[in-house]
């Protein structure tokens, strides 16, 4: 569910019963440049098919499926649509990463384990950019301490649903939790602890261990601002 230029939602769909190959990327298989809309999806009119750089299939719908998709949850489950979102995003999470190692190591011809770990996951978010899902930057200077942040800018979600006064952005957090924990072969949790939909400017995640995760949902809670959850992480505070 992605929001692109022309306002439109695009879902990409990795599993194709044939393959539909990149006319741009036969013409040019070693290009890396081509994130930008016209480059990244093929349109094919003849067949109704739109297809992205990596050969995964996409659907175009409008920004109503948002809308729809978290409303007919909230009706259905109440409270727990939120979690039935981190759960979509999750699953989701755990197979682009197998998706994108394979895609990424067809066209740079290395290991991802090769790669320098910043290149690797700017390689992982690009097509999500070009999506429209937004722009990111990802803090992992706390890594060692069994954190990170992630940051989004324009976020899909957020940005459709307006300033609702609470965190939206579920399926993004659980995408991070999914991607990262099939990446490090180790079980993480992510959370989003300040969100575009409650006045910010930007969403806030922070990924981490469950302990991490856990500290931090509780200080929420309690009424702590985002700020205030980093700066107790960093100074290492954890639950009594």
């Amino acid at each position: 569910m992605v929001v692109t230029s022309t306002n439109k939602l695009v879902i990409p769909k990795r599993e194709l019963a044939f393959k539909l190959e990149h006319f741009l990327k036969q013409k040019y298989p070693k290009k890396h440049d081509h994130y930008s809309f016209e480059d990244f999806f093929y349109f094919q009119s003849n067949t109704g098919t739109v297809t992205d750089w990596n050969e995964a299939r996409n659907i175009f719908t409008s920004e109503d499926f948002i809308i729809g998709l978290i409303e007919g949850l909230e009706e259905e489950v109440g409270n727990a649509s939120g979690v039935v979102m981190y759960s979509i995003g999750y699953q989701w999470g755990m197979r682009d990463a197998k998706f994108f190692q394979q895609w990424f190591e067809q066209e740079y011809e290395k290991n991802i384990s090769e790669i320098n770990s910043m290149f690797m996951l700017e390689a992982w978010w690009w097509p999500f950019t070009a999506q429209g899902w937004g722009n990111w930057q990802v803090d992992m200077s706390e890594q060692k301490n069994g954190f990170t942040f992630v940051n989004i800018f324009d976020s899909a979600v957020a940005r459709t649903l307006g300033d609702v006064g609470k965190p939206v952005c579920h399926i993004y957090a659980g995408l991070f939790a999914g991607f990262f924990s099939n990446l490090v072969k180790k079980p993480l949790s992510c959370i989003e602890i300040q969100c575009y939909s409650m006045g910010e400017t930007y969403c806030k995640f922070l990924l981490g261990r469950q302990d991490r995760i856990d500290a931090a949902t509780f200080w929420q809670n309690e009424g702590a601002t985002a700020r205030d959850i980093e700066k107790r992480l960093r100074n290492g505070e954890r639950l009594g």
